[in-house]
């Protein structure tokens, strides 16, 4: 198996119709070999019996039963994961129409890394924006991509899971222990999902931001000046 796709989901039976459809934009690559895992969190909404119904199909596999929270439910999927990278793709997100043309790159890469692309924010009434992935040390700072737009090493979340000790930044403390255990970024080119703003990670500004500094604290503090450094220099040659 090359590919799981995790969703998960509460109370959000459309969201989960909507990230089955973009699936389909994925599927365009008869070679492409991937597995849908689904973790709700025993919602009574119609989505169990929509995935009961869809049994077999993208190698679909669920639960639904109650959990401590997203990132708990996220370490659930990772637990089933099989394949050999890992991408999440909650409730309501879905994969971009080209999604394919960036997994048959990805799929001639070699090495353990986290390989990263974009993805468009869709700020609603038809306003979106397309988030560019950063150079990897951007990692002292945040997240250098869309969570949605990042294919982890399966092999590595399974060794560093989510941290539950953070409400809202556990993304970004994931993607920063796997960088420290030696796991790169890697970015190639080309839109990977889109999403609309407004989840967990981009509502909660304030709580955010406190996690952020915990997160640089415990796994990237001693690098953090020569991260900004390496970061500054980059932007500049960009430029």
């Amino acid at each position: 198996m090359f590919l799981s796709v995790v969703t998960v989901a509460f109370r959000n039976y459309e969201g989960v119709l909507k990230t089955w459809r973009s699936l389909r934009n994925l599927a365009r690559d008869p070679g492409l070999s991937f597995e849908w895992i689904v973790v709700d969190g025993g919602s009574e909404d119609g989505t169990r019996e929509f995935l009961q119904k869809r049994h077999g199909e993208f190698n679909l596999r669920f639960v639904s039963e109650k959990d401590r929270g997203i990132y708990d439910a996220m370490n659930k999927g990772i637990a089933l994961a099989q394949g050999r990278y890992t991408l999440f793709l909650n409730s309501g997100d879905a994969f971009h129409d080209d999604v394919a043309l960036f997994v048959r790159q990805l799929a001639r890469q070699k090495g353990e890394a986290m390989y990263i692309g974009d993805a468009l924010l869709d700020f609603g009434g038809g306003h979106k924006i397309r988030r560019k992935a950063k150079p990897g040390c951007y990692i002292y700072h945040s997240l250098p991509a869309s969570h949605q737009a990042i294919f982890f090493p399966t092999s590595g979340l399974k060794k560093h899971p989510y941290d539950l000790q953070y409400n809202v930044s556990s993304d970004y403390a994931l993607a920063a222990r796997l960088y420290k255990a030696g796991y790169p970024f890697r970015r190639i080119n080309g839109l990977v999902s889109e999403f609309s703003m407004g989840g967990v990670s981009t509502s909660n500004n304030l709580e955010l931001c406190q996690d952020a500094k915990n997160v640089q604290r415990k796994n990237i503090t001693c690098a953090r000046v020569l991260g900004a450094i390496i970061l500054f220099i980059t932007s500049e040659n960009d430029g």
